[in-house]
C-alpha cells in the first residue's frame, strides 16, 4: 500500500475508553475493539496526514517500536479497518464532510 491519508468513516459509532477504542460498523453492526497502539492511529485518522506521518510522531513516540515495525502493522490495520468500512483511504488529504 502506498502512503494513504486516513479518515474515520461517518458510518460508525465509536468511543475511546481509556487507551482503547470500541467501534461499531452501522452497516453490519460488527464491533471492533482496538488496542492502545491501534487507538492512537484511530484517533489520528482525521484525513489531514498520511499514515507515515502518524506512525513516526504518534505511534513511535508513545510506544517502544521502530518506524519499520510499526509501518507494517499499521498498514495491515488500516487496510482491515477500511475493508470493513470503518476508515476511508485516499492518495490525497480527505475533507471531512459536514452533516
Amino acid at each position: 500500500m502506498t502512503d494513504k491519508y486516513i479518515l474515520q468513516s461517518t458510518a460508525i459509532a465509536a468511543r475511546v475508553l481509556g487507551d482503547e477504542a470500541v467501534i461499531m460498523a452501522t452497516v453490519d453492526s460488527a464491533v471492533f475493539m482496538l488496542n492502545p497502539t491501534a487507538t492512537v492511529i484511530w484517533k489520528a485518522a482525521d484525513g489531514t496526514r498520511p499514515l507515515s506521518q502518524i506512525i513516526e510522531p504518534d505511534v513511535c513516540a508513545e510506544f517502544d517500536v521502530t518506524a519499520e515495525e510499526a509501518s507494517a502493522d499499521a498498514t495491515n490495520l488500516v487496510e482491515e479497518l477500511a475493508g470493513h468500512g470503518l476508515l476511508l483511504l485516499s492518495d490525497e488529504p480527505i475533507q471531512q464532510k459536514e452533516a
